[in-house]
């Protein structure tokens, strides 16, 4: 498979894992995203509105201290009703059950006493009747007021008591099964139930980390659907005959609003409503004490709605909000009333788990696409510019409009998506970088090979032209060497003498175009860019002529050590600097990165008039002309094949320290006399000038030397024409 289609298939994969986990919606999940809720309730909370006509009447400490410990008699409860419908509450809600009968009751008192003594025919007598003395009291002060008793939907409970019609018209088609649903209930007592206006749930439905984000509008016990406690309230808080419409959702399944009155309240499909809440305030609470005793001020009660409930820690209703960790339950009725009121709602549309999931496939084609065209820093960086952004929309879509939509999904999946794209390319790199490595890693330096990784795409096949610096190097008399060596002493004696010579090369940034048997062919400036290339080559050439002395004293040594002779392997180097082509030359399954042009055969046949110049290295004209800092020196002007006219040969004699010598500039100018003399055929000055060549040059020169000796010098006639 290729690298491409490996990316996209990871990618891909990642991508759709992204989107599938998306819809499944596990726990962890989804508590991520209501944890991001919480924290924009926390960074803008709703503000308390004291003007709202919902406050709590509180079986606080202080109630508890003055009246008593919970349970209250029922007729304390009974009176408590009566002086806030004296005070003018519009409805009163009960955030507490009452399942069973009333106690401490003056019947209970009796009961307690002993059965005898003059007390026992009155006791009989009083025991006879009636023991529910104070819920009959408390049902009483119940009828003919507006009073909504709670109850909570159970498993196992049994079914409620209606006094009134159910003010629930279910809608069509019926979509109040989305709604939670119990098969019975744990309510008051029937005889409270028929005496109260209505009934409420008070059913909560924690998140799994148990904190209260939502509450239902209604609920399904048995066959029956009925309000919530906040939702009953707000509806006698307009009118007894105010109705509540469950309104279906048009493009899911489920509810789509549930309209209270004249308050139409946006839900999600169960039916419940997202909480807004604002921090615990006092200033919502009335202490029952001062309500029974009369210190509450009639205008904190006249024309609210009330609730009834705890705030005692010892009674244990208490809850956990966005913004709070413990809470009264009854408050977080109260402030539902208040947001529903005031018509501050909280909405998770229909479509904001598809507009969640387009952004993600949108998002994380958009970064596949960039990590894979771009440096993976500017994939990273669009990555973090996307996040910003659904964080900035989302937070904006809540702050400004009320809207729930995730922004923290999307973000980890993009994040997930990068993760997955960046190993991919990563994988992709370490295996061109193999690739390379397994095509060069014989013929350039490691540098070379660093920066051939960064960019693959100097081995497509192909070619391009340019400057190129190309040498040739042989070894001298091979054929007589290679009598002398069986296979495996000849493969030891080429690895031995060829290693040297071939890190001559790596180390001076040329790369190694092929081994010919004995012979290397190297190059310079390409693949990658090489300013020096001639001055390299250069390099490359003396430091191989200084490796193979070193070769040669060892091999001397280990001869005298077998008490063989040694003869001294020496090589021959041509160096020709010009245009060439370079690249991946071959067919597409099966190529080499190799050099071509006239400048190669240039050197490979100065390489050849080493052998006959009696000098080891040889370069080209151009190739001096690019290197002119060091010891060159022109011997003489070559027919070489191919070339139409005569080729100067130069000699090499060392590096740019050995130009500057005094030494040098004198072998230089006694050369360049002998060419001078022998060019107009002066004999004893030529004969003359070549012994100051050959005593200044000593033994690197002495081959020259001799094989300039042997050569004739121009004749009269030659001479005349030349003048």
């Amino acid at each position: 498979m290729s690298a491409r289609w490996s990316y996209a298939v990871w990618v891909g994969g990642m991508l759709l894992a992204c989107l599938a986990l998306r819809v499944i919606d596990p726990h962890p999940i989804a508590r991520l995203r209501l944890q991001v809720f919480d924290f924009y309730h926390q960074l803008k909370p709703r503000q308390f509105d004291p003007a709202v006509p919902v406050r709590i009447v509180d079986i606080d400490e202080r109630s508890l201290r003055e009246v008593g410990q919970w349970p209250w008699p029922r007729s304390i409860l009974a009176r408590l009703v009566q002086r806030l419908t004296e005070a003018g509450a519009i409805v009163i809600g009960f955030d507490v059950m009452f399942p069973e009968p009333g106690r401490a009751t003056p019947e209970d008192l009796l009961a307690s006493l002993p059965a005898n003594g003059t007390l026992q025919a009155a006791r009989q007598r009083l025991l006879a009747g009636p023991l529910d003395l104070g819920d009959v009291q408390f049902a009483a002060a119940l009828q003919g007021t507006r009073v909504v008793l709670g109850f909570m939907g159970s498993a196992d409970g049994v079914p409620l008591a209606a006094s009134a019609p159910q003010p629930v018209e279910r809608g069509v088609p019926d979509t109040t099964i989305y709604a939670p649903t119990f098969q019975g209930a744990i309510a008051s007592l029937p005889r409270l139930q028929l005496a109260a206006t209505s009934a409420g749930a008070m059913n909560w439905l924690p998140e799994h980390d148990q904190i209260v984000r939502r509450l239902p509008l209604l609920v399904v016990v048995g066959d029956d659907v009925r309000p919530s406690l906040a939702a009953e309230l707000l509806r006698l808080g307009q009118s007894p005959t105010a109705r509540i419409v469950v309104v279906p959702a048009g493009a899911r399944n489920g509810i789509a609003e549930v309209r209270i009155g004249n308050a139409i309240v946006p839900t999600d499909a169960s039916g419940q409503i997202w909480l807004k809440p604002t921090h615990s305030d006092r200033r919502r609470y009335l202490s029952a004490a001062g309500v029974l005793d009369g210190t509450v001020p009639r205008s904190e009660i006249e024309g609210r709605i009330i609730l009834i409930g705890t705030s005692a820690a010892g009674l244990l209703d208490l809850r956990t909000s966005s913004l709070e960790a413990s809470i009264p339950g009854v408050e977080m009725h109260a402030q539902a009333i208040e947001q529903m009121a005031l018509g501050t709602y909280l909405m998770r549309p229909d479509y904001a788990a598809g507009l969640e999931l387009i952004v993600l496939a949108a998002g994380g084609l958009s970064l596949a696409v960039l990590v894979a065209s771009l440096r993976p820093v500017w994939g990273v960086t669009v990555g973090i510019a996307a996040t910003i952004g659904f964080g900035t929309a989302s937070w904006l879509a809540f702050s400004r409009a009320g809207y729930l939509l995730d922004p923290v999904y999307p973000g980890l999946s993009l994040a997930a998506i990068f993760a997955v794209a960046a190993t991919q390319l990563y994988r992709s790199a370490e295996s061109d970088r193999a690739r390379i490595l397994g095509a060069f890693g014989h013929y350039v330096s490691s540098s070379v090979i660093d920066q051939l990784a960064a960019d693959p795409q100097r081995l497509t096949l192909g070619g391009e032209t340019r400057e190129i610096t190309v040498l040739f190097c042989d070894v001298r008399g091979f054929t007589g060497i290679s009598e002398r060596l069986d296979a495996a002493e000849l493969t030891r004696f080429l690895n031995r003498l060829l290693t040297p010579l071939s890190d001559a090369v790596l180390e001076t940034r040329g790369t190694i175009d092929k081994y010919m048997g004995d012979a290397i062919m190297a190059f310079w400036n390409a693949p990658l860019d090489d300013t020096e290339h001639a001055a390299n080559a250069c390099r490359a050439a003396l430091a191989m002529m200084q490796a193979l002395d070193g070769l040669n004293a060892e091999w001397a040594a280990e001869a005298e050590a077998r008490g063989e002779a040694h003869t001294p392997v020496a090589i021959g180097i041509g160096i020709a600097t010009g245009l060439c082509c370079v690249g991946n030359l071959g067919t597409e399954r099966r190529f080499d990165y190799s050099v071509i042009g006239d400048n190669v055969n240039v050197a490979a046949r100065l390489q050849n008039q080493t052998k006959q110049l009696g000098t080891p290295i040889l370069v080209a004209a151009s190739t001096a002309a690019a290197a002119p800092a060091f010891a060159l020196l022109p011997v003489a002007d070559v027919d070489l094949k191919g070339k139409s006219g005569p080729v100067t040969a130069i000699a090499l004699l060392g590096d740019p320290a050995a130009a500057d010598g005094a030494a040098f500039r004198r072998l230089s100018d006694a050369f360049l006399a002998y060419r001078a003399a022998a060019a107009v055929g002066h004999a004893d000055n030529a004969r003359a000038r070549l012994d100051e060549v050959r005593e200044l040059g000593g033994a690197p020169m002495a081959e020259l030397c001799r094989k300039l000796a042997a050569q004739p010098l121009p004749k009269p006639a030659d001479r005349a024409e030349s003048g």
